[in-house]
């Protein structure tokens, strides 16, 4: 595990090299690229093939959709405890999303027109959910609770299947409580490839949602325009920023939660103050290591995703947390550095404050989406909001009156763009 410093000469060059580990090769594109030619050319033969491909699945197109009767069913069969538990992060998703539900709006501007804005959901969405190495019941609900509340008219869910063709009865017990009835399971790039362009069986859709791994990242990257994309929420990233406050075990058992993903992509971070904290924290997850179930997969993630950066200040920390954009930020430090450190990074997914607050519990309960930017893509995306499930129309209203308030703007506007056939639109609407 890497361990570099803030104050080596390098350093900007080294943190910027990592980052790039991130990136999507050549290979893996042009892989993608491929599977999502073969959807478009072929639809349903090819999701089939792929299918059988990559999760050992025998399905034809008429076993792709899973039976409404069947989404009853698997709630019927989860335990009480995991039904509570469903419907009691359902409750805080929808507490914390209805917030963010953009409203209609008029007003008159300078000229006296009216002007503003009105929301309509999108008619037709797709959403993937990740189910390959673990079957991420959550996703479910950080994305169609969203949609529900948005109002979109047809949510259709994708996620692949075992190599008998069943889903986990979680993933289905949540979409039955959200209401969803329209699941396909269907995963990976041939599932983005479905949404995007439609086959015999699947409606195409008309944005794309939801995380997944690299190769799932990069398709909804490149079925950009075809469709609309969320964001690119790939592999799980978390950043820790820790001072002497900062509870040693908590800080390590944070950093293995997220490197638990397995993929070998995901990105774990540790910028702490001092080498002692360092240090105590990576004793930490070598002992917390060995008593959890995928230890395996996560020291293969550790030891080609990790990197602990020591600073000096909390602007040093600030900046490198701006530069990596990270997914998940926890501030395990005093609480007026926190108060800092929330005001000046500006790039992160979510942030987390203080040591009682692991990043679990955004993942899971705690309301805001878990579905974030990652690959330093949080310089431009944020996290998923219900605004995300809806397009916006401004409108515009003038009378002849206003128009006239107006009609010198325009004039010199397609005077100096020399468009007078813009210019002309008005004066002609103006003259008695």
């Amino acid at each position: 595990m890497r361990t570099l410093s803030h104050t080596s000469r390098t350093f900007n060059d080294e943190l910027a090299a990592f980052c790039r580990g991130a990136l999507v090769s050549r290979e893996l594109s042009a892989g993608v690229a491929a599977i999502l030619a073969a959807v478009s050319e072929r639809g349903d033969e090819a999701v089939s093939y792929y299918a059988a491909k990559f999760d050992g699945a025998k399905l034809q197109g008429r076993d792709f959709r899973v039976k409404p009767a069947d989404l009853a069913a698997a709630m019927r069969r989860l335990s009480a405890p995991d039904r509570r538990a469903l419907v009691s992060a359902h409750e805080s998703i929808l507490a914390f999303n209805r917030r963010g539900l953009p409203k209609n709006w008029t007003a008159k501007n300078k000229h006296g027109a009216t002007v503003g804005e009105k929301f309509d959901p999108i008619r037709r969405v797709g959403i993937y959910v990740p189910g390959g190495q673990v079957p991420l019941v959550s996703t479910v609900l950080m994305t169609t609770t969203l949609a529900k509340i948005a109002g979109c008219p047809e949510i259709a869910v994708f996620t692949p299947s075992n190599s008998s063709g069943k889903v986990a009865d979680g993933l289905l017990a949540a979409l039955h409580l959200v209401g969803v009835d329209e699941v396909y399971k269907i995963g990976g790039v041939h599932a983005i490839g479905a949404m995007a362009y439609g086959t015999t069986t699947i409606p195409a859709v008309d944005k794309v949602f939801g995380p997944g791994n690299a190769f799932v990242c990069e398709a909804k990257r490149q079925v950009f325009g075809a469709v609309g994309v969320d964001s690119l929420p790939g592999p799980s990233e978390v950043m820790i920023i820790a001072d002497d406050t900062a509870r040693a075990a908590f800080a390590a058992s944070d950093l293995l939660a997220q490197a638990e993903h397995g993929s070998g992509r995901e990105k774990i971070y540790l910028v702490a103050t001092s080498a002692k904290i360092i240090a105590a924290i990576l004793a930490e997850m070598e002992k917390q290591l060995h008593v959890i179930t995928r230890s395996e997969k996560t020291a293969r993630v550790l030891a080609e995703g990790f990197l602990a950066v020591e600073v000096a200040t909390l602007a040093q920390a600030a900046s490198v947390a701006n530069y990596v954009a990270p997914e998940h930020l926890e501030l395990l430090v005093k609480d007026s550095a926190a108060k800092v450190l929330t005001r000046t990074v500006t790039t992160a997914g979510a942030i987390m404050l203080g040591n009682f607050t692991p990043t679990a519990l955004g993942d899971f309960t705690a309301g805001p989406s878990h579905v974030l930017p990652t690959g330093r893509a949080g310089r431009f995306f944020s996290g998923l909001r219900v605004a995300d499930f809806q397009r916006r129309t401004s409108i515009i209203g003038y009378s002849r009156g206003s128009l006239r308030k107006a009609e010198p703007i325009v004039t010199a506007f397609a005077a100096m763009e020399q468009l007078d056939a813009h210019g002309r639109s008005v004066t002609i609407r103006t003259q008695k």
